[in-house]
């Protein structure tokens, strides 16, 4: 004759409860990371490579995977015996928090070696736009790693070639134009790393128009506005400045959109360029592909004068 059905889930329950404890922790861990390194408590060195870090360094994969195993393993014992419906659900819910975290972050990883090791994008290197001394003054005096020049070209080093094999020493000109098109590499089918292009635009509105409307669109994104453009009637050439800080790790990066009048048209270059780092995970391509669409929805822009 059997015994009688336990009432209570005791400590199946007590360690589904506790994997939603670490869950949660795993999510507070990789916050702390973006905002402590945001906020100046930790170096984003720190944050990013030692707290986040990838498949092969840094803690965050441990913190994954003691969440994983924690959860995993409170999921398994829920259905030990009656009653299995609460432990059980409380340990989903811990299971699918550290899956959705771990996938977040494996994403992370996935892109990060997907696009390519490059943190300067602009809409034409055989012209480049070129900042003003105060804000390379102002990069220098924030310590910014990353120097501004007409041809970069990626560092040749051994921790380049593991991660990227082949980049080492390449043009960033050149691999730019790569990654904004689809190619073939060694038979297979490579998408464009970039939504679109990056090229300039044209317009038939004065410079002074697009001026104006170009800070409009930099002050709508919340960047710090660095210099602003001229706006007078007589203006040919014009330059616009700006820094933009990332939301998560608080990464600067700076931008500068010149506007000038060309074969009878207003031409539209833009370059943005990361303070720190080897590789923007796309971000300045994204933010100059996103900001001359908008310009050019706006204005009517053109791909030729």
């Amino acid at each position: 004759m059997s015994g009688p059905v336990p009432t209570s889930a005791g400590w199946r329950l007590k360690l589904s409860i506790a994997a939603v404890a670490v869950s949660l922790l795993t999510v507070l861990w990789f916050a702390a990371a973006a905002l402590g390194s945001k906020y100046g408590l930790w170096s984003w060195q720190f944050g990013l490579g030692k707290m986040t870090g990838n498949v092969n360094a840094g803690y965050g994969r441990y913190v994954l995977l003691v969440s994983a195993l924690v959860s995993v393993a409170a999921l398994a014992v829920a259905f030990i015996r009656f009653p299995r419906f609460k432990p059980a659900i409380v340990a989903l819910l811990a299971t699918l928090i550290t899956a959705y975290v771990g996938g977040r972050w494996l994403g992370f990883q996935m892109e990060a070696l997907a696009l390519p090791p490059i943190h300067d994008i602009q809409t034409d290197w055989s012209e480049p736009v070129r900042f003003s001394e105060a804000l390379l003054a102002q990069r220098k005096d924030d310590d910014a790693a990353n120097p501004v020049e007409d041809e970069p070209v990626i560092p040749d080093s051994p921790g380049i070639e593991e991660r990227w094999p082949g980049m080492g020493g390449r043009s960033v000109a050149e691999v730019q134009e790569e990654a904004e098109s689809e190619r073939t590499v060694d038979g297979e089918t490579v998408p464009p790393a970039y939504d679109r292009e990056i090229e300039p635009l044209y317009f038939d509105q004065p410079v002074s128009d697009i001026a104006q409307m170009v800070l409009q669109l930099a002050e709508a994104r919340g960047w710090n506005i660095f210099s602003r453009p001229e706006t007078g009637e007589e203006v040919e050439e014009t330059l616009m400045e700006a820094t933009a800080t990332t939301g998560w790790f608080g990464f600067k990066d700076d931008v500068a959109v010149r506007i000038r009048e060309v074969e009878g048209a207003t031409r539209v270059d833009m370059r943005s360029i990361s303070r720190v780092g080897l590789s923007d995970l796309g971000a300045n391509a994204r933010r100059v592909s996103a900001f001359m669409t908008e310009l050019e929805d706006r204005a009517d822009g053109r791909l030729e004068p």
